[in-house]
C-alpha cells in the first residue's frame, strides 16, 4: 500500500513522569513502513496484548480491547485500529534482555545461605533516596524481620534485583517466587560499565557471566564494585501465580518470553503493542507488549526484551546489547492526538 501521509512534529512536552523532556520528535508511520511486519506472528502479540487491556486506561483503549477478545483476525485488528507512532528524544535505540532467574534459597538462614533477600520495609520514603546498597548490607536492616529468603550468592542477589524477579528453588525442592516491591530511590548504575572505566574488561567482554566469574575471584574487590550501584530493589513473595506461568511485571500480570518489553512509561503507555526492529547479531522483528518497566529503562527508544526463565534465558538476555527503533502502536484517534494541530492543518 502505498503511504498516504507521514506527519512529523517536533515539540517540547511534559511528561507524565517527574521530568520535563526537552525535545521530542513524533512521525506518525504506516505498517508498510516496519521491517516484516506482514510475517510476523501476529496472533502471538494479541494474546499477549489481551493479558493486560484490561488495566489501560482509558475508553478508547478499554473499546479495542473488547474487540480484541473477540477478534480472531489479529493482524487486520492491529491494521484497522491502530497507528504506527515513531517517539523519538535524541538518543539512539537501544534493546537489551532481562529475564526471570531460578536460584537455591532457603526461608530460613543456616551456613551457606547468607544473603537475605528483603521485603519492602514499612517506613520506606518515597521519591527520596534511603540507605544506600553497601549501608543495607552491612547491617542497616538487620533484625527487623524483613527476610524473605537467603541465597547463597551475593551476586545471585544483585543480579536477581537488577531482573526485579525470580524463583528460589528450596531445599525440599519446592518453588518460591519473588516479584518486585520497591527500591532505595537511588538511581542504578552499571557495574558492567565500572569494570570497563577500571581497565579491567573491554565493553565486548563484558556479560553477566563474566561479571559473576570476576567477583568470585575477587571477593573482597567484588564486593566493593557491587555496593558502586547504590541501588536496592526489595522484593514481595508472589504466590498467586503458578511456576509454569511468566513473572509478574510492572502491571501486575503475567509476562510472555519474547513478546513482553519493558518500556519508559513517561514514552509508551503500559500495555500498548510496540513494534521492535532491533539490528543486533540476531536480527529481530516482532510486535511486543509493554508489560514492564525498570530503573535503568530510561527513553523513548529504549527497551528491555523479556527473554525467558531460566539459565539458558539469562545466557541470551546477557548476550543482547542492540542498537534499533521501536514504533509505538497507538489508538488512531490518540495518535493523531499527538501531533499539534497546527502541523496538522498544514499537512493536510
Amino acid at each position: 500500500m502505498k503511504a498516504w501521509f507521514r506527519i512529523v512534529a517536533v515539540c517540547c512536552a511534559v511528561l507524565s513522569g517527574p521530568e520535563v523532556m526537552a525535545q521530542q520528535r513524533i512521525t506518525l508511520l504506516e505498517f508498510d513502513d516496519l521491517t516484516d511486519w506482514s510475517v510476523d506472528d501476529h496472533g502471538a502479540a494479541l494474546d499477549t496484548f489481551r493479558v493486560t487491556c484490561g488495566d489501560l486506561d482509558g475508553a478508547d483503549w478499554q473499546a479495542l480491547c473488547a474487540v480484541a477478545r473477540e477478534t480472531d483476525d489479529a493482524r487486520s485488528f492491529f491494521e484497522l485500529f491502530f497507528l504506527p507512532v515513531l517517539i523519538e528524544d535524541g538518543d539512539p535505540g537501544l534493546f537489551t534482555g532481562y529475564f526471570e532467574p531460578e536460584l537455591r534459597g532457603s526461608r530460613r538462614p543456616y551456613p551457606g545461605y547468607d544473603y537475605p533477600i528483603y521485603a519492602v520495609p514499612d517506613d520506606l520514603p518515597q521519591n527520596q533516596p534511603w540507605y544506600t546498597r553497601r549501608e543495607i548490607e552491612e547491617g542497616a536492616l538487620s533484625d527487623r524481620g524483613l527476610e524473605l529468603a537467603w541465597l547463597s550468592d551475593p551476586v545471585d542477589l544483585f543480579f536477581l534485583q537488577v531482573q526485579g524477579s525470580g524463583r528460589i528453588r528450596l531445599p525440599d525442592g519446592s518453588l518460591m517466587r519473588v516479584g518486585y516491591g520497591g527500591f532505595n530511590g537511588h538511581n542504578y548504575s552499571s557495574i558492567g560499565r565500572e569494570l570497563v572505566s577500571r581497565g579491567i574488561y573491554e565493553p565486548h567482554q563484558v556479560s553477566a557471566d563474566v561479571i559473576r566469574s570476576w567477583v568470585g575471584r575477587n571477593p573482597d574487590e567484588g564486593r566493593e564494585l557491587l555496593w558502586t550501584n547504590r541501588s536496592y530493589v526489595f522484593f514481595r513473595e508472589v504466590s498467586e501465580v503458578p511456576p509454569d506461568r511468566g513473572p509478574l511485571g510492572a502491571m501486575n500480570r503475567s509476562i510472555t518470553a519474547m513478546r513482553t518489553i519493558a518500556v519508559d512509561p513517561d514514552y509508551v503507555p503500559l500495555g500498548a503493542p510496540v513494534w521492535i526492529e532491533s539490528r543486533g547479531a540476531d536480527p529481530l522483528n516482532r510486535l511486543m507488549i509493554a508489560q514492564d518497566t525498570g530503573s535503568a529503562i530510561k527513553g523513548a527508544q529504549r527497551a528491555d526484551i523479556f527473554v525467558g526463565t531460566g539459565r539458558q534465558a539469562g545466557r541470551e538476555a546477557g548476550r543482547m546489547m542492540d542498537p534499533g527503533r521501536m514504533i509505538v502502536l497507538m489508538p488512531i484517534q490518540r495518535a493523531f492526538a499527538m501531533i499539534p494541530d497546527t502541523i496538522r492543518v498544514a499537512s493536510n
